[in-house]
């Protein structure tokens, strides 16, 4: 067994950290984060860490650059310092949309990080709902990767929906759109789309049945909003009664909002994986954000007893 948990964060997502840090009853250590005049990331450890078990909390979303140097520079730092174990606790994981060579001369760039995370020292990473399941494979220390569905399940089970329907807003979605009818013991349905380029997406299609049902629209991430909102746009054409949609990574930037604001969704429900950017609160389209820290909490503890963490899904 190892020392007693060490819990640190990097400035990232300090409000997600002081929740786990309730959730489980330790305090978040202290820790310096500051640059250097040229913006350099410098780190220095407040107090010994020597032979414990280190939780570094960094999602590297938002400001993808900055908080994965952060992470590493955090990593190194513990390793030097003698943590007999550092586990990487990454919310969300940057560059993982880059997970394979699907035209000529571009990087495969979730394995560059995973690598990078590795070479710092990292001896384990624990992150939820990673946007391409291979990234697993890129690693070769433990990853755990967590599932936000029982956060999502819980809440849309209060909702009293309608003939529920869970659908994908893609068919690259469908695994995760079929674990969470699973749960729900739901009837689930995929939106054919076609990417017209990095900022929109043409839905052309529905695999499925949802005329007089209220939709549920199930993603790993939102950023621009643009696969969420047609789709949305395609359920409804084809009789759907109500739209919600919910994503477990809220990143919503550029023009997320106005196409939310403009789109047959009633509410968007995400968690706290990416701290807020202001944008829902300057908007008058209802997000409603649920927390992962009792997930990720159980996890940490579960990691350091060396007890199964698949098991808190089963």
């Amino acid at each position: 067994m190892h020392r007693e948990i060490k819990l640190f964060t990097g400035q990232a997502n300090r409000e997600l950290a002081a929740k786990i840090s309730e959730r489980i009853n330790v305090p978040v250590g202290q820790l310096e984060i500051s640059h250097f005049p040229d913006g350099e990331v410098f780190v220095r450890i407040l107090e010994n860490v020597r032979g414990w078990d280190v939780f570094a909390v960094q999602p590297t979303v938002p400001e993808p650059n900055e908080s994965l140097m952060t992470l590493l520079v955090m990593i190194d730092a513990f390793r030097r310092a003698s943590a007999e174990r550092i586990t990487a606790v990454i919310p969300c994981y940057a560059y993982a949309r880059q997970d394979r060579k699907d035209q000529p001369r571009v990087p495969i760039s979730a394995k560059l990080v995973a690598n990078l995370i590795v070479a710092a020292g990292a001896d384990r990473v624990l992150t939820i709902d990673l946007h391409a399941d291979q990234v697993q494979g890129f690693f070769d220390i433990p990853l755990d990767n967590l599932y936000a569905f029982p956060v999502f399940s819980d809440y849309f089970c209060k909702l009293n929906l309608k003939d529920p329907v869970i659908v994908s807003p893609d068919v690259g979605g469908i695994k995760l759109a079929a674990s969470f009818s699973s749960r729900l013991r739901l009837p689930f349905a995929a939106v054919d789309k076609r990417r017209v380029s990095s900022l929109e997406v043409e839905a052309t299609g529905i695999i499925g049945d949802v005329k007089g049902c209220d939709v549920v629209l199930v993603d790993d991430m939102v950023t621009t909003a643009g696969s969420l909102t047609e789709a949305a746009r395609m359920v409804k054409e084809f009789g759907a009664r109500e739209v919600y949609a919910c994503a477990t990574h809220a990143i919503l930037v550029g023009p997320a909002m106005e196409r939310l604001e403009a789109s047959p969704i009633k509410q968007l429900v995400v968690t706290d994986t990416v701290r807020s950017n202001g944008c829902e609160e300057r908007s008058s389209f209802e997000v409603k954000r649920l927390t992962v820290s009792d997930l990720l909490g159980q996890a940490i503890i579960r990691i350091h007893r060396n007890e199964s963490v698949s098991s808190l899904f089963f």
